[in-house]
């Protein structure tokens, strides 16, 4: 089986607190409808937590599961509202311990509480449910949950986490989630957070997990299979500790090719401030991707980035750069999904130059010819659904930043980023906030700069860098031949 989709993290498919900086975007305050995807999520309420109870079995690929969501009404009374969940059977839904009356059709969950919810009262949800999970339908490709030739895997990006439990699907209503998942004992499973406990009796073992930082439901990452665990570097005191799962006859070469990650870590806290997450999990499947896929503490791989040259280097510092930019800081809605996309491909370029690869200059000199061959009609800030994982709006996003770092200058650059990171940690933001946010590090107006890079279609100039490169820290050379 294999799976191909856009570049550098986008949804995979089959055959993809600094001086001058801006306050956060709280999540509460962001209530309009995702306008690339208006019916999914809904804006009348927002979860704070989710406890997934969940048990698979992989012959059958058989799901069943329970869901408790605590959740606070909006500004008007809840007489109903809905989840998303794909085409599962319900057993049970209760609201408060209540049964209210609902409707399951075309993914979506409808609920009348028997009562209405006051406004800005807190609530429950307890939906229980069960099937065969498989991926939604998307422009895509199936997203979400997959099930493999031995276990599972759950790649969201950006609308699969109907697939296989019960939320509001919109990016930016994040909640913290507990999850217990309960599989033969063979498997061993992976989520996004801290292992909490792991109990086995007779043949099944429970995994539970807890990600206590605010999480987007798309970013639920999950994987179930045979793998070995490994532990990359010594995260000594107040480290970050990362973990690799992978098949056992790939340990060799997983620990050439990520062997520079906890590196690449320290790298971006330096630059982008504290990791901000407790914990950073690699999963290696046998499952084929064109590109991995990114979770909230958790990075899925598959077997084809691994082969013991480090030649898949670049995708695992942007996968480690999504937990700063797109997990940690995350869109309010998908227009604005550069955001994430430019900021991890920045985080690439800066990777390579600070360790003695290609300098950011070449880098984005090599991505600007590119793009000047390619058609002209992305708006950066707005590039419609079609278009929102578009390779462009990689390569472009990752020149903005450039661009923004030729005006202000390394020191005031990195200042703004490190704000950007720090103000808006475990929120969520827009493309408006971010250029009012850099805009006060600068010393001229950027208004122009902003237009030009993310208003029009047409490319602008290619942005120079005057001062020269940061001088690079002693890390492990590139292997030759590579970039």
């Amino acid at each position: 089986m294999t799976r191909s989709g856009p570049k550098d993290g986008a949804p995979a498919r089959r055959t993809s607190p600094a001086q001058g900086a801006d306050a956060p975007v709280s999540p509460r305050q962001k209530t309009e409808a995702d306008p690339y995807f208006p019916t999914n999520g809904d804006t009348r309420y927002r979860v704070h937590r989710y406890e997934l109870t969940l048990d698979y079995r992989p012959g059958p690929n058989r799901l069943a599961g329970t869901a408790r969501l605590n959740a606070i009404a909006g500004r008007a009374p809840l007489t109903e509202f809905q989840l998303n969940l794909a085409d599962f059977r319900i057993g049970r839904v209760k609201v408060d311990g209540r049964a209210p009356h609902y409707t399951h059709r075309g993914g979506r969950l409808r609920i009348r509480p028997p009562k209405p919810v006051r406004a800005g009262a807190a609530f429950t949800v307890e939906v229980h449910w069960s099937g065969n999970p498989k991926p939604v339908n998307s422009a895509w490709g199936g997203l979400g949950w997959e099930e493999l030739e031995d276990g599972a895997l759950v790649a969201s990006q950006p609308v699969g986490a109907p697939s296989w439990y019960p939320c509001n699907d919109r990016p930016a209503d994040k909640a913290s989630y507990q999850l217990s998942i309960t599989t033969p004992s063979a498997y061993s499973v992976v989520a996004g957070g801290r292992l909490l406990t792991r109990t086995t009796k007779a043949s099944t073992t429970t995994w539970v997990y807890e990600q206590s930082a605010p999480t987007s439901s798309y970013l639920v990452g999950l994987s179930i299979g045979k793998y070995q665990t490994v532990l990359l570097g010594d995260p000594g005191l107040g480290g970050v500790p990362q973990t690799g799962h992978i098949p056992a006859h790939l340990l060799t070469e997983f620990s050439r090719d990520f062997a520079r990650q906890p590196a690449m870590t320290e790298l971006f806290e330096e630059l982008f401030g504290p990791y901000p997450f407790g914990e950073y999990a690699v999963v290696v499947t046998e499952e084929k991707l064109d590109v991995p896929v990114e979770a909230q503490g958790l990075s899925l791989f598959c077997a084809n980035h691994v082969d013991g040259k480090r030649s898949s280097e670049r995708l695992v510092a942007h996968e480690l750069a999504h937990q700063w930019f797109g997990n940690s800081v995350t869109i309010a809605d998908w227009r604005h999904i550069w955001l994430n996309e430019g900021f991890a491909k920045y985080a690439e370029w800066l990777w390579s130059e600070r360790s003695g690869g290609r300098t950011a200059q070449q880098l984005a000199t090599l991505a600007h010819r590119k793009l000047s061959s390619l058609p002209q009609d992305l708006r950066l800030a707005d590039p419609g659904r079609k278009l929102m994982f578009d390779d462009r709006l990689y390569e472009r996003g990752g020149l903005v930043l450039h661009a923004v770092r030729c005006a202000l200058g390394d020191e005031a650059f990195f200042r703004m980023l490190r704000g950007w990171a720090g103000v808006h940690r475990g929120g969520v933001v827009t493309t408006a906030a971010f250029t009012t946010h850099a805009a006060r590090f600068s010393a001229q107006p950027l208004d122009e700069l902003f237009t030009a890079w993310l208003e029009e279609t047409a490319l602008p100039p290619l942005p120079v860098l005057a001062a020269p490169v940061p001088a690079r820290p002693p890390y492990p050379p590139h292997p030759a031949g590579s970039a």
